[in-house]
């Protein structure tokens, strides 16, 4: 199996799975939280068919990567992301990110821009600002959080149960959808995350990208469904595309916040004709 190291614990290093396939121009999927690079199967497969050369990675903490107990915030997120992208030099890129994965396409184009990128998609998006603050009024209750992080001290494992529910609006969706065995197996691959990551992830989706959305200068694609119960739209992508210039939105009605697999011939044609599109000069 490949792995890239992005660090080092005490004696041991901090080593990333990857998954690099096919040949063509690379496009890079960025899991969301708690999963890993094997949600991706609907869209790598589109992908590969389509002529793309496709890199999945698993985050730190999370599937086959090393599970160090720190260094889960975005910062550190966007640096194993840079690795990434050196070691296997990378260029004219699309970075596609689901969920907490828009938070390191985001803030990796804010670190460290645009020279190894072409555009960009971020589906089901975590930006601008989750939580509510005194200059961010529309966000999410802190409270929230911390009941999450709560919860998987308590019993993560009932916790994800409860993610898994959100992720596919399951009470409505089931047999629809998504089936019960998909169900079992993002339940499945979220509990091979380790525990210390998915509690500390939880701060991480704090962040405040406002900061870094001037600074992206690639053609992006926003796409989300408006009944996420994960990510609320009125209060993600819905704010966000405005504060894009380079931004176009899709909106999936009546679509949970798992839409890499409910919602993926969706996904994948909007990917499709996003990438057919030309790519603007830059400023």
């Amino acid at each position: 199996m490949p792995f890239i190291t992005v660090g080092t614990e005490n004696s041991a290093p901090i080593d990333l799975y990857y998954e690099d396939h096919g040949s063509g121009q690379p496009v890079v999927l960025i899991h969301g939280f708690p999963f890993n690079g094997a949600t991706w199967e609907k869209e790598t497969s589109a992908l590969l068919n389509a002529g793309y050369r496709t890199i999945t990675y698993d985050r730190r903490g999370f599937g086959n990567s090393a599970q160090p107990a720190f260094g889960f915030d975005y910062n550190t997120f966007a640096a194993d992301l840079d690795v990434l992208m050196t070691e296997l030099d990378l260029r004219d890129a699309i970075l596609v990110g689901h969920s907490m994965g828009t938070g390191e396409v985001v803030r990796y184009l804010g670190n460290y821009g645009s020279q190894r990128v072409s555009k960009a998609v971020l589906l089901s998006p975590l930006q601008p600002m989750l939580a509510k603050a005194k200059d961010n009024p529309e966000g999410v209750d802190t409270s929230l959080f911390k009941g999450f992080q709560d919860a998987i001290i308590k019993d993560r494992f009932a916790y994800l149960t409860q993610f898994c529910d959100a992720f596919f609006n399951y009470s409505e969706n089931k047999g629809k959808l998504v089936s019960d065995e998909a169900y079992r197996a993002h339940w499945q691959i979220g509990a091979m995350g380790s525990a210390k990551a998915t509690h500390d992830s939880v701060d991480a989706w704090q962040e405040d990208f406002r900061p870094d959305l001037p600074k992206i200068d690639v053609p992006v694609l926003i796409v989300q469904g408006d009944k996420d119960n994960v990510l609320p739209y009125p209060v993600t992508g819905q704010r966000l595309a405005p504060m894009m210039p380079t931004a176009q939105l899709v909106t999936l009605k009546g679509a949970p916040h798992g839409i890499p697999w409910t919602n993926a011939n969706d996904v994948n044609k909007a990917i499709m004709d996003f990438l057919k599109q030309p790519a603007k000069a830059r400023a």
